[in-house]
């Protein structure tokens, strides 16, 4: 039973699309009103899911790369300075007039790093020390540079409890990361059994699809499924897409330039925590803002996948 959930969790895993998609159709299928209750449900799905994430990095090996951090700042650069303004500007170019949307993509595009970048930077030969340090610095910054931008951006035209911002942040992101990272170090070297640490794999993808279903369960009666919500899916595939090109171009602007660093950039920048979008645009906005965020997970992981084809398909044009 055990090895026979070793494997299904490994499988979903590699296969995390199909999580999105079961959990983001079940969801619109079967809408469920918003409440307290299934928000914290929510919130805490997500904070186990990055409890879990956090029992892999070592608090250690994130303090030895910090000493040469060049490139991970350079990558909360570009996803925290240049992405938001193409979501802004794509807003304000396609959807004048349609605040809710313009804020979504400024919401959907000031996101932190999405944790499969991690995965993906691996499975492609990538530099998992760069992005791991990167999603983990992320992971402790935002609770800090998340309301302050939306201070400055929005804070003249919505109120918005900045404190309760702060404090959901740190649970769902921060305390967990740092609880996972100590107890990889300093907790005992059996800490858990092999078996524990299945179940553990295995709800964490459990969790990640009540966090997905919960959000597109909620979000659900207030899309309108005519031609502006399909201008939003095309407009969010395009801006999904520019997400990886800029990790990519940004990589060339290092002299030691590898395929390492190019391979880490393309999904620390393009692939970002689009869950955690939507549970902030439900709880602090009008809920079509988490509209744009909820498409964004629809590509997310497709587009992962077909990149690392691309470039194989043009290095064989290259050759011939």
């Amino acid at each position: 039973m055990i090895s026979y959930l070793a494997k299904l969790t490994v499988w979903l895993g590699q296969h995390m699309f199909y999580i999105v998609l079961s959990g983001l159709l079940f969801g619109f299928l079967l809408p469920i009103p918003d409440s307290p209750a299934v928000r914290t449900i929510a919130v805490g799905a997500f904070a186990y899911m990055t409890l879990i994430t956090a029992l892999n990095t070592s608090l250690r090996e994130f303090l030895q790369i910090l000493k040469k951090p060049v490139i991970p700042l350079w990558i909360l650069i570009l996803i925290h300075v240049v992405t938001p303004f193409i979501g802004w500007l794509t807003g304000l170019v396609l959807f004048t007039g349609d605040h809710n949307t313009q804020l979504g993509y400024l919401v959907a595009t000031s996101t932190p790093i999405g944790v499969t970048s991690i995965i993906w930077s691996s499975i492609t030969g990538g530099s998992v020390s760069i992005a791991l340090v990167a999603v983990t610095l992320d992971t402790l910054i935002v609770p800090a540079i998340l309301p302050l931008f939306f201070k400055m951006i929005i804070g003249q035209v919505l109120q918005i409890n900045y404190g309760q911002m702060m404090l959901q942040l740190l649970s769902m992101i921060t305390l967990p990361s740092i609880i996972g990272m100590l107890i990889h170090d300093y907790g005992p070297k059996n800490f858990a059994p092999h078996s524990l640490k299945v179940v553990g794999n295995f709800l964490a993808r459990v969790a990640f699809f009540i966090v997905i279903f919960i959000n597109a369960a909620i979000v659900s009666p207030d899309i309108s499924w005519d031609l502006s919500t399909l201008k939003i899916i095309l407009a969010t595939m395009l801006l999904v897409a520019a997400g990886y090109l800029l990790g990519y171009l940004g990589s060339f602007i290092f002299k030691n330039r590898s395929r390492e660093i190019a391979w880490a950039m393309i999904y620390c920048v393009g692939l970002r925590n689009a869950s955690f979008g939507i549970v902030l645009a439900l709880t602090f906005f009008p809920h079509t803002v988490a509209i744009p965020a909820t498409m964004t997970i629809l590509y997310q992981q497709p587009l992962a996948a077909i990149i690392p084809y691309f470039f194989r398909q043009s290095k064989q044009k290259n050759k011939n």
